[in-house]
């Protein structure tokens, strides 16, 4: 895991963020113990104008602890770079809605997702779906400005 992650840290270094950007996007949290800045890389999917991170790790992911110190993130999602205001989201039926959406914009992937990490049909139930959510997490992230604006 942490390989892909740095795969994906250097593929937006060198430029290739517009090719990357597509499925996964850059999220900067501000360490809760440190200080310091944190990038990860994460799948996302754009709802409207806002930005919905899945957390397997639920609540309990060091980038979701981060956010509920301090819910101003960064985000960079191909050639954009920006600051948005994150949410924490825990409840089964919105966890469920962005699931649905994910399994209908990437029915293999996903699906492929649900079947190893979780042994969940390639299409699981709502019920499923809501079972789910309770180990696991979502973060909305709301667009509030450009970097360069800041």
């Amino acid at each position: 895991m942490k390989n892909i992650q740095k795969i994906h840290r250097v593929l937006y270094a060198i430029g290739l963020g517009p090719l990357v950007g597509k499925i996964v996007l850059l999220l900067t949290t501000t360490g809760r113990k440190s200080g310091l800045k944190r990038v990860t890389p994460l799948q996302y999917e754009k709802i409207g104008e806002d930005y919905y991170l899945g957390a397997a790790r639920g609540v309990k992911a060091d980038w979701v602890c981060n956010i509920q110190a301090n819910s101003q993130v960064e985000i960079h999602v191909g050639a954009k770079h920006f600051y948005g205001t994150a949410e924490i989201v825990t409840d089964p039926s919105k966890f469920a809605d962005f699931m649905e959406v994910r399994l209908e914009r990437h029915p293999l992937m996903v699906g492929m997702m649900m079947e190893k990490a979780h042994g969940l049909p390639r299409r699981p139930s709502r019920e499923q779906l809501e079972e789910m959510a309770k180990t696991e997490a979502m973060v909305i992230i709301s667009p509030i400005g450009n970097v360069n604006e800041k």
